[in-house]
């Protein structure tokens, strides 16, 4: 399999369903910002974390690809006249989102209770997960933006809320766990 085609040098893709669009479009900065998300989940997968988190991020990262072809795909181009779809896309259930919440749920048991914002940092590994999380609320917003446009699958949208607030708590584990400072957010008084 060749890795160029060449049919995108006039700066338009084509999305499943054979649809050609520019690569502008929010639909392409949607799901090319779930693949930055995954690449960053990579990252993070990378670093010498428990290998419970190496194995969910796993299955995270490949449920981001089922995400990733949701939103490549041209919902006009995939429903064929008897409402049946064409393509067989796989589907982010609701089975996955309560993965998401029961893991977060099982590691707040052990993490002090939260009293303030909490500042981006304290050890390399956690910063990787509040850049991720900060990934994942953008791939939101655009996705969002795109259902504004074009419906996107009620649970894909849920999905990738849920695997922000994730994040959050994983990067608050991994403190824990590293036992890096957890630095609050005061805010300054002037």
């Amino acid at each position: 399999m060749k890795i160029y085609t060449k049919t995108g040098d006039k700066g338009t893709t084509a999305l499943f369903g054979g649809t050609r669009v520019p690569k502008h479009h929010i639909r392409i900065e949607s799901y090319g910002t779930v693949d930055e998300l995954n690449s960053h989940l990579g990252l993070i997968r990378d670093q010498d974390i428990n290998p419970h988190y190496k194995d969910l991020l796993i299955h995270i990262q490949d449920r981001l690809f089922t995400v990733g072809a949701i939103l490549a795909t041209d919902p006009e181009k995939n429903i064929l006249k008897n409402g049946k779809e064409r393509l067989n896309i796989p589907k982010i259930s609701i089975q996955d989102i309560e993965r998401l919440e029961q893991e977060m749920d099982t590691m707040n048991e052990v993490l002090p209770p939260m009293t303030h914002f909490v500042l981006p940092g304290g050890h390399q590994t956690v910063s990787f997960c509040h850049i991720a999380r900060c990934v994942c609320r953008r791939a939101e917003r655009l996705a969002t933006a795109l259902n504004d446009i074009s419906p996107v699958d009620g649970h894909t949208l849920m999905y990738l809320n849920r695997l922000s607030d994730y994040l959050f708590v994983l990067a608050r584990k991994l403190s824990n766990d590293l036992q890096a400072n957890e630095i609050k957010w005061i805010p300054e008084k002037h």
